[in-house]
């Protein structure tokens, strides 16, 4: 399309969102620039513009520079094992405890779609991601050590006076620092994962997809792996005997250890990261390119591949930008896609609204996707929020704000907790890789059908393993404050199995996400991040009333166990009669999310 044409210099196309299946991208050029690679009607020009094409990076390079990934699920292990229960030792109600998590989720929907649109644009001379990863390292740093020190500087803010070990009253002012560090480590964990799956995508060439999702997942399974044996560990008051003070007893000791040891691995891992990823910088005039593609590393590289065509105007980001129409297009054609011109914001708001109002659009097998992705996630998050817990009260009969015996056995349990996360963490690992063969021998709606049924199968054994346990120990071992060992071996099966099911639930939805978007001409960034609201949604709707549910029926965390056994008995069923039939094939699409 000529710039000069309509005038002004601007070369309109259509908005990203607008028209799912042709979603075009709108170049907005205030100098009319040459397009990326030259035009067709310009075979002269030598001056290319935009993000640099595709590249090949050395295998010992993608595995350096994909290192933050374990230094930032390290930090989330600890925070998904460890903080439910942290919380309820400084006061706060079971029953409100799940309020804390109501943050990740939120932020998760708002602040990544943001990051993303900005990194995407950021000219720092340091690169586009770099920027953002540093940023929310160290933002995860300042966030964990507030934690730590939560009980600490309530005891300065004038808390209690009384020691710990003795003290059973609600720590207000803790409990207040603890919350604020904990919102902030879930927005910088937002921060650092979208730039961080992005740079992994711009460092890897074209045929090193596979091979690049296997390192980022393997360096994320080896973080959730020291961070759940991190967890487990009942010594580090011992090996750091002065963190323990009047206000930060044993258990107190022991998390604000681990997550110091956080803190120095995840600047290491960051600074090889930041150290090993070269990025180019953005060109002024690049920064002007909005993209429309995929977090999906399969989608980016198709992009790339595009990049690579000159010949037919192709964008980096795999859509055009109109220098292949034809050389009579006249001033009215100019003039018409003028009237179409709408200018795209980049505010969080404006991203939200993008994603919000273009749902009409989706293909319409979407809707089913969408709606077993959301009980899929109900029946998740419960599990999510309270494992740890539930091995500290209903295996281990403990209290976090019970006596002495009580708070020890509540302590044993949630280390136990942790390591059971462990061995879930290993089988997710192990089942990944079988992710793949599974969905091209019985395909990919069954796979995931099947995994529903079994996290039916688990939630349920929960609650039968908690009647057991509270049945023996009232009936029997009354006078036992701690765990029947078959009944805690019972827990800890629970707690593996459940890392099968997890990996599916990892990977096949967006998998077949892209399997449904694959023509729809760039829509996969649109449907992921459709299908993002499919997951923050019911952790939204869990966080909120997991707590209050639990309250409603005595307190305790069988109540919620058993309402998610019936969501993921639900998103099984339906996966079975409604989501659409798809070929026997599994299209990659790596391991999303720290968590």
């Amino acid at each position: 399309m000529d710039s000069a044409a309509g005038g002004g210099g601007l070369t309109a196309i259509r908005l990203p969102y607008r028209h799912l299946r042709d979603a075009e991208m709108e170049l907005v050029s205030l100098n009319g620039g040459t397009p990326r690679g030259g035009s067709p009607k310009d075979p002269d020009a030598t001056h290319q513009q935009g993000p640099p094409a595709a590249r090949t990076t050395t295998t010992r390079k993608l595995v350096l520079a994909c290192m933050v990934a374990a230094g930032v699920q390290f930090g989330w292990a600890l925070q998904l094992s460890l903080l439910t229960p942290y919380i309820q030792t400084l006061g706060i109600d079971h029953a409100m405890a799940s309020f804390i998590w109501l943050c990740g989720p939120i932020t998760g929907f708002v602040v990544q779609p943001c990051v993303g649109v900005w990194s995407d644009k950021c000219r720092s001379k340091y690169g586009r991601r770099r920027p953002f990863i540093l940023a929310g390292c160290l933002m995860i740093c300042f966030a964990v050590t507030l934690i730590g020190f939560s009980a600490d500087l309530g005891y300065i803010l004038g808390d209690t006076t009384e020691h710990c070990s003795t003290y059973k009253g609600s720590r207000f002012r803790a409990a207040i620092i603890f919350v604020l560090g904990f919102w902030m480590l879930d927005l910088a964990n937002n921060t650092v994962q979208g730039p961080a799956r992005a740079l992994l995508a711009d460092l890897s060439g074209p045929d090193q997809c596979n091979s690049a999702n296997a390192i980022f997942c393997t360096w994320m399974a080896v973080g959730n792996v020291l961070g759940f044996s991190s967890g487990a560990s009942g010594n580090w008051h011992k090996w750091f005997p002065f963190l323990m003070t009047r206000a930060c007893c044993e258990a107190c000791s022991n998390l604000k250890a681990a997550f110091l040891v956080a803190v120095v691995f995840l600047l290491f891992c960051m600074s090889v990261t930041l150290y090993f990823a070269e990025e180019i910088p953005l060109e002024p005039t690049d920064a002007q390119r909005l993209s429309d593609s995929a977090p999906l590393l399969n989608g980016s590289r198709d992009d790339n591949n595009a990049s690579n065509e000159p010949h037919n105007g192709a964008l980096p980001n795999g859509h055009t930008d109109g220098s292949n129409v034809p050389a009579n297009s006249n001033a009215e054609d100019s003039n018409s896609n003028r009237e179409n011109v709408e200018v795209f914001n980049d505010g969080p708001g404006a991203v939200l609204v993008n994603i919000l109002t273009s749902m009409r659009h989706l293909p319409p097998g979407m809707y089913s996707v969408l709606l077993v992705m959301a009980l899929t996630w109900l029946s998740w998050f419960p599990f999510f929020l309270f494992d740890t817990d539930w091995m500290g009260r209903e295996v281990y009969h403990g209290d976090p704000n019970g006596n002495l015996s009580e708070r020890k056995a509540y302590d044993n349990g949630v280390r136990e907790g942790a390591f059971g996360l462990l061995l879930n963490s290993v089988v997710l690992g192990i089942g990944s890789f079988l992710v793949d063969p599974l969905c091209r021998l019985m395909g990919a709606r069954l796979v995931w059908a099947i995994s529903n049924f079994t996290v039916f199968i688990c939630m349920l054994a929960t609650a039968i393993l908690s009647w057991i346990s509270f049945d023996l120990y009232s009936s029997k071992l009354h006078h036992i404050i701690g765990a029947n060992k078959t009944v805690k071996n019972s827990a800890l099966i629970v707690f593996s199995l459940l890392g099968l099911p997890l990996s599916i639930t990892y990977s096949v939805p967006f998998s077949v996400t892209a399997e449904l978007t694959a023509g729809t001409g760039g829509g996969q960034g649109l449907a992921t991040g459709v299908l993002n609201l499919a997951i923050v949604v019911p952790q939204i709707v869990v966080s909120l009333g997991a707590g209050p549910w639990d309250a409603l029926f005595g307190g305790g965390n069988v109540p919620a166990f058993a309402l998610a056994s019936v969501f993921s008995l639900g998103a099984g069923v339906l996966a079975v009669l409604k989501l659409p039939k798809l070929p026997n094939s599994y299209r990659s699409a790596g391991f999303h999310g720290f968590g």
